[in-house]
C-alpha cells in the first residue's frame, strides 16, 4: 500500500495546454481572445452572483445537517435488515448515484462479502426499461432482502415509475401487508405523483428541494441516500463540495477561478470550432463520472434558444472515454482527426492500492522494461503520453488531478462540473437549467402509451409521413 494522502486536500485544475502559449494561436486560446470576451465575462459574472438565489443546488453543501442526520439515521436502521439496496431512477437519479458507488466503494463492492462491506447492502442502480436487464436482476435478488429507494421529482418519469410498479406490485405477492417497508421515495415535497402514492402507503421519504433540477441533484438527498446505504461518508462528500464552492466565490477574476476559467476556455474553444468536449477519466474509480458529465453538459448547454428568445442551437457535444482502455479505441481520432474537440482528462495523484509490475524476461527487452514499476506509474505514464501526443497535435486538452479519490475530492469534482456548467451557460446566453428537447420526447411516449392529456400529441403522432419501405432493408431468410 502507499502512504494515503489527507482527506483535506485541493484538487487542482491545469488549463496550460488549453492556451495559445502552448498550441499557438490557430488553435489554443490566446489572451487577447479573453480580453475580447470581457464585457460577456462581466456580464456571466454578475448573472451568476444575481442568480445565485434561484440556484438552489449551490446551498447543498451548506444547508443540510438536518438532511444528512435523517439519512443517516434511516440507514443505520435498515443496514442490517436488508442485503441489497436498489435504486429505480434515470438521468440525474441514477448517474449521479453510479459515479459516486463506483468512486467511493470497492470497484468489486457487491461481490465482496457483507463483513468486508462493513455489513452494508449490495448496491444496484437500475437506469434503463430494457426488460432482459430488469428481469436478470430479479433473477439475481430476493425481494424479501431488498430495499428499493424509487427516485423522481415529478413522480411522472415513464421508466422509473414503470419499474416503480413491478417492483410494488412483486412485492406485494411476496411479502403481503409488509411490502411497504421495502420501498422508500425520494421525491417532491409536495406536488406531483410519487408523493401522494408514498404518502398513502406510509413509505419512508426523502425529498428534493424546490430548484434542484436532476442533473444537479446528486449532492440532494438523490445522490445522499444511496451513498450512505452503501457505506460512504456522505458529511466529507459535502464538505468537499463546500470547500470548492468557497474557493469558487473568493474571486470574480475568471483566470484565478477553477469553474469560471474552465467555462471560458471551453466557451473560446467552442467560437474556434470545438464542439465536442471528450471526458476521459485516467481511474476506473473515475469511469462514471464521465457518463454524468455527459448528461450534465449535454443537457444543460444543447438548446435551441437562447435567453431573448432567439433561435441560437448551441451546444457541445459531450463524449465519454477511459484511459487507458480509449487509448487503444479513441485517441487516434482525437490526435490526427478534426481540430473540433476539447479533451478532459481527470487524473489521480495517489491511488489507493499500489500493484508492482514484477522483474521478468530479461532476455526480452521490449516487456523487461516494465519490470520494477507499478501499474499505478503505468497509468499515470499513458496519460501523460496522451497528453503529449496531443499537444504534439496542436489538440486543446486540459487536467483536473484528484490528490486522491475520497469522498472530500468528490464532492469538490461534483461542484466544480456543476458550477462550471452554470457559468457556461451564462457565457452562452441560454437556460442552463431547462430541458425542452427532453419534455418533447416525454410527452411523445406518454401520447403513444395512452395518457389521458396528450391526445393531441398522439395525432401528431400520426399525421408523420408513413415510412417509405424502400429504405428499409431486411434481406429473405
Amino acid at each position: 500500500m502507499e502512504n494515503r494522502r489527507s482527506n483535506n486536500e485541493s484538487l487542482q485544475v491545469d488549463v496550460n495546454y488549453m492556451t495559445a502559449e502552448y498550441l499557438g494561436s490557430r488553435e489554443g486560446i490566446s489572451e487577447a481572445e479573453l480580453q475580447a470576451q470581457a464585457e460577456t465575462l462581466a456580464r456571466a459574472v454578475r448573472a451568476m452572483k444575481d442568480k445565485r438565489p434561484q440556484m438552489a443546488w449551490r446551498e447543498l453543501p451548506h444547508n443540510q445537517n438536518d438532511v444528512v442526520d435523517q439519512i443517516l439515521d434511516y440507514t443505520r436502521r435498515v443496514k442490517d435488515r436488508f442485503e441489497n439496496f436498489v435504486v429505480l431512477g434515470i438521468g440525474g437519479s441514477a448517474l449521479g448515484p453510479l459515479a459516486v458507488q463506483q468512486a467511493l466503494n470497492h470497484l468489486y463492492y457487491n461481490e465482496l462479502p457483507k463483513a468486508k462491506r462493513n455489513g452494508f447492502p449490495r448496491i444496484y442502480i437500475v437506469d434503463n426499461v430494457d426488460p432482459e436487464r430488469f428481469a436478470a436482476l430479479l433473477d439475481v435478488i430476493n425481494p424479501a432482502e431488498t430495499l428499493f429507494n424509487v427516485i423522481t421529482k415529478s413522480g411522472s418519469t415513464s421508466e422509473t415509475m414503470a419499474q416503480f410498479m413491478i417492483v410494488t406490485e412483486l412485492l406485494r405477492r411476496v411479502l403481503g401487508d409488509s411490502y411497504s417497508e421495502h420501498i422508500v421515495a425520494t421525491t417532491d415535497a409536495a406536488k406531483g405523483n410519487l408523493i401522494g402514492i408514498a404518502q398513502e402507503e406510509k413509505y419512508p421519504l426523502f425529498y428534493v428541494p424546490d430548484g434542484v433540477g436532476g442533473r444537479f441533484s446528486e449532492l440532494s438527498a438523490v445522490g445522499l441516500l444511496p451513498a450512505a446505504a452503501a457505506g460512504i461518508d456522505i458529511r466529507e462528500l459535502l464538505r468537499g463540495a463546500a470547500f470548492m464552492d468557497r474557493w469558487i466565490e473568493e474571486t470574480d477574476q475568471v483566470t484565478e477561478n477553477p469553474a469560471y476559467v474552465r467555462a471560458v476556455l471551453h466557451y473560446c474553444a467552442y467560437l474556434k470550432g470545438k464542439n465536442i468536449s471528450v471526458m476521459m477519466p485516467y481511474a476506473d474509480s473515475l469511469k462514471y463520472f464521465a457518463d454524468w458529465y455527459a448528461q450534465l453538459w449535454a443537457e444543460s448547454l444543447g438548446k435551441r434558444l437562447n435567453q431573448d428568445g432567439e433561435e441560437v442551437f448551441v451546444g457541445q457535444t459531450p463524449v465519454k472515454a477511459l484511459g487507458v482502455t480509449d487509448q487503444h479505441s479513441q485517441v487516434q481520432l482525437y490526435t490526427e482527426g478534426p481540430y473540433d474537440k476539447v479533451v478532459n482528462f481527470l487524473a489521480v495523484g495517489s491511488f489507493r492500492n499500489s500493484v508492482e509490475i514484477p522483474r521478468l524476461y530479461a532476455k526480452v527487452p521490449g516487456v523487461s522494461f516494465l519490470g520494477g514499476h507499478t501499474l499505478n506509474q503505468l497509468m499515470e505514464v499513458e496519460r501523460v503520453a496522451t497528453e503529449y501526443a496531443l499537444v504534439k497535435a496542436n489538440r486543446l486538452n486540459n487536467t483536473i488531478v484528484l490528490p486522491e479519490v475520497n469522498p472530500f475530492t468528490i464532492g469538490q469534482l461534483i461542484y466544480l462540473l456543476e458550477v462550471e456548467t452554470a457559468f457556461a451557460g451564462e457565457l452562452l446566453k441560454i437556460d442552463a437549467f431547462d430541458q425542452p428537447g427532453v419534455e418533447e420526447g416525454k410527452n411523445a411516449t406518454y401520447a403513444l402509451l395512452g395518457r389521458v392529456g396528450f391526445e393531441d400529441v398522439k395525432e401528431k403522432l400520426k399525421a408523420l409521413p408513413a415510412k417509405n419501405q424502400r429504405y428499409i432493408l431486411k434481406r429473405p431468410v
